[in-house]
């Protein structure tokens, strides 16, 4: 029988998956749909309200699409709606937001180093800027700044800036940069679900009734559409820098998430000038290639969440619980005889300077909070440790799965 450690993980490995899945749907409309548009045609005799045209081909066969900057002059009997797409994809996030990062709070989340929070502090804090976060951004857009599109992105570009750094305050490095791209992520679907459809959905009404639909819900959902497009690439970089210590277990990881923005903005805008010119301006590559490599260099300084802080947090009931069990002993030197060559504060193995993903295995305080991780990974599979490195003996293995089962109870 499957005990709960298993099972909630793969709840999780599942989620991530659907995430995934949905967000690959999500960017592909996306960047097809932008393409699309820049790359449309004036031709002679387009239908009345048509703004341009263009052929495609794939699959074996040709398409011919032509785009209304309004609506055409009668309502289509069949019309595709793209939006769950990105519905799925923030519903997928949150969800693994949960899993992840409010279920596994204490040991993911919070930072005593940096603030002094319960979990359920933590996870109001997580929550509410989300929220308050949108409602931030939407009254900008709605405000006289929405006429100036470029000073709209600047004031939204600091706005992130300020948000990398107050995240970084109060959360684990790992856990600021994902709340980051979720609090983008918020912003891009709150503009599908509460402007771009809604918008969509009073010209069809009019359409049906007879009237005349105004063309300014296409301007509007026209300026939220093209926030997403430049939004979407660091949103992905900051979905994966969990899985990257240099990314954001270092001091100025605030600054490189914050850069990773302008990349955003480099990276489109050459592809969204080449599908409306046929040529993209070459200075964008040399721009993002220095500003990756400003962030690499960034990762190599010192990082304020030094593995000798993380001594500091005390340990939870049941992480003690896991340190107190008879079994923990034998456990705990099967872990360092075989984990801490690579997961120490430095690590022994050649070119690894940092522990794997920030998890260090040294002390037996170290090994309780981790005690999850230990056992799925080198205790329930064979994930850990690799096999070019060391050859973990069953034994050992057999004594990291009755060491959690004895805490667990399982």
């Amino acid at each position: 029988m499957y005990d709960l450690a298993i099972i909630w993980d793969w709840l999780a490995f599942s989620v991530r998956w659907l995430h995934v899945i949905t967000a690959i749907a999500w960017i592909g409309s996306s960047f097809y749909f932008v393409a699309l548009d820049l790359g449309l045609k004036k031709v002679p005799h387009l239908p009345v309200g048509a703004h341009g045209e263009e052929w495609q081909v794939h699959g074996g066969g040709f398409y011919h699409i032509q785009k209304y900057l309004v609506a055409p002059e009668n309502m289509p009997e069949h019309l595709v709606w793209f939006k769950w797409e990105s519905y799925a994809t923030w519903l997928s996030g949150a969800a693994l937001l949960m899993i992840v990062y409010w279920v596994g709070g204490e040991l993911f989340l919070i930072d005593p180093t940096k603030a002094d929070l319960s979990l359920l502090q933590a996870i109001v804090i997580s929550a509410g800027s989300l929220t308050i976060g949108w409602i931030c951004y939407d009254f900008l857009c709605k405000s006289k700044l929405g006429e100036t599109p470029t000073a709209l992105m600047l004031l939204l570009f600091v706005i992130l800036v300020a948000m990398s750094w107050g995240y970084n305050q109060v959360f684990t490095g790992r856990a600021a940069l994902l709340h980051l791209g979720a609090f983008t992520a918020t912003i891009m679907t709150a503009n599908v679900f509460l402007i771009i459809i809604p918008n969509q959905k009073i010209v069809v009404e009019d359409l049906k009734a007879g009237r005349s639909p105004d063309p300014k819900y296409g301007k509007i959902a026209k300026l939220r559409s093209t926030h997403n497009n430049y939004l979407t690439l660091p949103v992905v970089f900051l979905m994966l820098s969990n899985h990257y210590p240099l990314a954001f277990g270092t001091q100025y990881s605030w600054i490189i998430a914050s850069l990773i923005f302008l990349t955003g903005v480099t990276i489109r805008h050459y592809f969204n000038t080449l599908h409306a010119t046929g040529k993209g301006p070459t200075w964008t590559w040399p721009a993002t290639v220095l500003i990756m490599i400003l962030i690499a260099w960034l990762s190599t300084v010192p990082g304020m969440d030094t593995y000798e802080e993380s001594e500091a947090r005390a340990l939870t009931p049941v992480e003690q619980k896991f340190a107190s069990v008879d079994s923990f002993e034998e456990a705990y030197y099967a872990v360092v005889g075989n984990c801490s060559m690579c997961h120490a504060r430095e690590p022994g193995w050649e070119g690894l300077h940092w522990p794997p993903k920030g998890v260090v295995l040294e002390t037996e305080a170290d090994v309780a909070r981790h005690a999850k991780q230990v056992y799925l990974q080198a205790g329930r599979s064979h994930a850990m440790p690799p096999p070019n490195a060391i050859q973990m003996r069953t034994e050992d293995r057999a004594s990291i799965i009755a060491w959690y089962k004895d805490a667990t109870g399982g």
